[in-house]
């Protein structure tokens, strides 16, 4: 379902435009920017390739983190805890949790490709790096708690 949300919202959002290009001829007047003594970025530096060598390492470490966090839920479960994001249901069935982990690298690069397509690169970046963030610190969380212990009744 979150798969075909973000397919549809990407095949929307190609017929978007923020700002509308000249028609019929007409050539937009020069707009003069006064020096503000700030370095100015040129539209080259700003520029870059989608699949350059730090989304292919950003994209990397999300995945990496998925994993991580794939592997460390099911360490959870077999020591007795329970998951609180999901439901156990969906957990113990490996092949949905790992669809479900996929899918989430996936959404993941797919919003960094819609950021980096309307020019907000930065974000394009910040969102793999707090993505394999929580995903790192959510699996850490899983294998540093306590295993739950069954109750014995007297």
């Amino acid at each position: 379902m979150i798969l075909f949300l973000a397919v549809t919202m990407l095949a929307a959002t190609g017929k978007v435009c923020a700002q509308t290009q000249a028609r019929g001829g007409e050539t937009p007047s020069p707009v003069a920017v006064p020096d503000s003594g700030k370095t100015q970025f040129t539209e080259e530096t700003q520029k870059h390739r989608f699949w350059d060598k730090k989304n292919d390492l950003l994209f990397a470490g999300v995945g990496a983190a998925r994993t991580f966090d794939y592997f460390s839920t099911l360490n959870l479960r077999r020591r007795g805890d329970n998951e609180i994001l999901l439901t156990n249901e969906v957990v113990d069935n490996h092949a949905a949790f790992a669809a479900i982990e996929a899918a989430g690298t996936g959404v993941s690069i797919g919003a960094s490709y819609l950021l980096h397509r309307y020019g907000h690169h930065k974000l394009e970046r910040w969102t793999s790096i707090v993505h394999f963030g929580l995903g790192t610190s959510g699996a850490v969380r899983n294998y540093c708690l306590k295993t739950a212990q069954p109750r014995t009744t007297p």
